[in-house]
């Protein structure tokens, strides 16, 4: 918040003219503290309770986070939470970055001078099914590191992230004048196998010596006496976490076992739930949040709803839960927000519910961001992906007689080519197999630039592949994302395992870690290469890209303005916009259909360009090549559950 000083303003002549100095001189300075004798917290000495709200700067696009941030405080919420993505900021060792779409402290400002409060969670571990809960992938280059513990190489990466990431965020406490109330260290620790005390004791110290002794320290865990009890140590205020259809009085009867005196805090009271490919659209009824909401303000207790807007998972950076599933692009949550930021009945039934217990702002509700329908755009093949391995693999391959992982070959994200040759005659289809399950997570198989089909982790364990001796056998894997919670977090990526053919196992790998973004940012070009060859698959085609482009007039007001890309035909596969990487699409299993567009991507002054790297089919020989622009968002397409009858771990979220 405004920092409480006064300006004085001294003049005096000089040298014949005036000569003003602002002198700043400070008076009360802010405290907020836990006042445990009256069980709440304290705001420059008075009673204060927070009513806050759950926005992700990483999933949200910086030119849209003032309108966020305002929508959320014409809500009546007086405090933000926000999470700090490690591997956001630092994803390869060692080079950090916090400008454009990761300048968390721009964010910081903004929460600030809208006159909002800030609760961080800058990890290290965050969950928020993110990639990996946040951490970066390349700490698994130390083959046996145990990540979220005492582990030495694990402390080393750490300290080496918090040394830079706290010195930025200590000017924005509250006590220094700006809108940090708290910080709460790790995320559930409580749930995971660990429970390393001595690392929990590690992270105070950590944060004690970059921040001080006055910033209060808190710890969440699911509402269980377990989960709390690993969660948290001495100089962490325990907080717990709990859904709207749980028995709210029991839940913090757990907090008050930890914590018998001080405010009560549920810092995730959620407002809607997760999705997975394959599985329906997540929605929880508005009457369910609204009555949980009443009961914990009618406790006197502090909330945090998790998530207020939830936002989109751009690029590769979507998680997943175990058994693996992974989190389509779209995080829409069914928060009060939608992905695109748009007012739903839930937001104003939950401000309704809010000013029952305080004054929410006076005047006009930002309203829903237009979107604008620009319509079908063809799209026409470029070239097939393994005649591009020069462009897309400048360094060059790396061999080795096994296969080796993403983390080896310095990929963490999006794609790696696998090559080999079939060691004998496979004439009469063969068995090419993961025996281990050892493909991480999906695989495109050629021969010869044939497709053959897919295998996948935990569902499509072999195929039958042909293909004369020593014909070339490329397998494209993808990474669907990692896990973000539970003692899986260490997963590798790619081909983690030999793959059979028959009986033998392959050997002799070239393998191609493939820098798609950076390619594509350079612009592909046409080249000429062989023909592409026909399938005899009417199910897959080879990964192939193809592009297009369209253009947004410019004398039209308002324009451009925010649409959704749909795919009336497309399988699965990436989707770049102007080199900007949207995500993934795959309506082929759903629910998501549609991509959110913001529109500072989008240009009226040159024409926009599409580039779609297709993997599976593309509609292009028997229907229309085109993608179509729409309005509406399609988030519940109906589908048939892929996962009957299992339980996810997806961590308190």
């Amino acid at each position: 918040m405004a920092s409480s000083e006064t300006v004085c303003c001294i003049c005096a002549l000089f040298f014949g003219g005036i000569f003003c100095t602002l002198i700043w001189t400070a008076t009360a300075k802010h405290t907020f503290q836990i006042d445990y004798e009256n069980n709440c917290f304290k705001k420059d000495g008075e009673s204060f309770r927070y009513i806050s709200g759950s926005i992700h700067y990483s999933r949200v696009p910086r030119y849209y986070w003032k309108d966020r941030i305002l929508k959320m405080y014409m809500l009546g919420l007086n405090a933000v939470h926000t999470y700090v993505p490690w591997n956001f900021h630092e994803v390869m060792p060692k080079k950090f970055v916090f400008d454009g779409d990761r300048d968390l402290e721009h964010f910081l400002q903004l929460a600030n001078s809208t006159g909002l409060l800030v609760i961080l969670r800058p990890g290290p571990f965050i969950d928020a099914e993110w990639d990996m809960g946040g951490l970066p992938a390349w700490i698994l280059k130390k083959s046996n590191v145990v990540l979220r513990s005492s582990d030495p190489d694990y402390l080393a990466a750490v300290d080496q992230w918090m040394n830079v990431l706290l010195p930025k965020i200590r000017p924005f406490l509250y006590n220094n004048g700006g809108p940090i109330i708290s910080l709460q260290l790790e995320d559930e620790y409580g749930s995971y196998f660990a429970c390393d005390y001595d690392y929990l004791r590690h992270l105070v110290k950590l944060f004690r010596y970059h921040l001080g002794d006055e910033v209060i320290l808190f710890s969440t865990d699911a509402s269980s006496i377990h989960a709390v009890k690993c969660g948290t140590v001495d100089g962490l205020y325990a907080t717990v976490d709990f859904g709207p259809t749980e028995n709210i009085t029991a839940c913090f009867e757990v907090q008050r076992h930890f914590e018998p005196k001080g405010p009560l805090v549920n810092s995730e009271l959620y407002t809607g739930w997760l999705d997975h490919w394959g599985e329906k659209h997540q929605v929880v009824a508005t009457s369910i949040v609204t009555k949980a909401l009443d009961t914990v303000l009618g406790l006197g207790a502090n909330v945090n709803l998790y998530m207020l807007i939830g936002g989109t998972d751009f690029g590769y950076w979507n998680g997943a839960n175990t058994p693996y599933a992974a989190q389509p692009t779209s995080y829409d949550y069914d928060a009060p927000l939608s992905e695109a930021g748009d007012l739903t009945d839930k937001y104003f039934a939950i401000r309704d519910v809010i000013r029952k217990y305080k004054k929410v702002p006076y005047g006009p509700i930002p309203p829903s961001v237009p979107k604008f329908a620009y319509g079908p755009v063809p799209l026409k093949k470029l070239s097939a992906l393994s005649e591009m391995l020069d462009v897309m693999c400048p360094s060059g391959p790396v061999k080795s007689v096994y296969p080796l992982n993403f983390v080896q070959l310095n990929q963490y994200f999006g794609f790696v080519l696998y090559r080999t040759s079939l060691p004998k005659d496979c004439s009469n289809p063969t068995s090419l197999s993961s025996p281990l399950n050892g493909v991480h997570d999906r695989a495109y198989i050629t021969v010869d630039g044939v497709p053959q089909g897919v295998l996948e982790r935990d569902k499509m364990l072999s195929i039958n592949i042909t293909g004369k001796a020593k014909a070339t056998l490329d397998i494209l894997v993808e990474n669907q994302g990692r896990i973000s919670v539970g003692r899986y977090i260490n997963e590798c990526k790619g081909l983690i395992t030999n793959l059979t053919l028959g009986k033998d196992f392959l050997t002799g790998w070239t393998m191609y870690p493939l820098r798609i973004d950076d390619a594509v940012g350079q612009g592909l070009k046409e080249k000429s290469h062989k023909s592409f060859l026909s399938s005899t698959s009417s199910t897959f085609s080879a990964p192939a890209f193809y592009i297009g482009s369209f253009d947004i007039p410019s004398g039209i007001p308002d324009l451009p303005q925010d649409t959704f890309i749909n795919f009336p035909g497309w399988t699965k596969g990436q989707i770049w916009i102007n080199g900007f990487n949207l995500g993934r699409y795959w309506p082929a299993r759903g629910p998501q259909i549609t991509l959110y567009v913001p529109r500072h991507i989008l240009s009226t002054s040159a024409p926009n360009n599409i580039t779609v790297l297709e993997l599976e089919k593309s509609p292009c020989d028997v229907k229309p090549c085109v993608v179509e622009f729409v309005d509406t968002p399609v988030l519940n397409a109906t589908v048939s559950n892929i996962f009957p009858g299992r339980k996810l771990l997806a961590g308190g979220h």
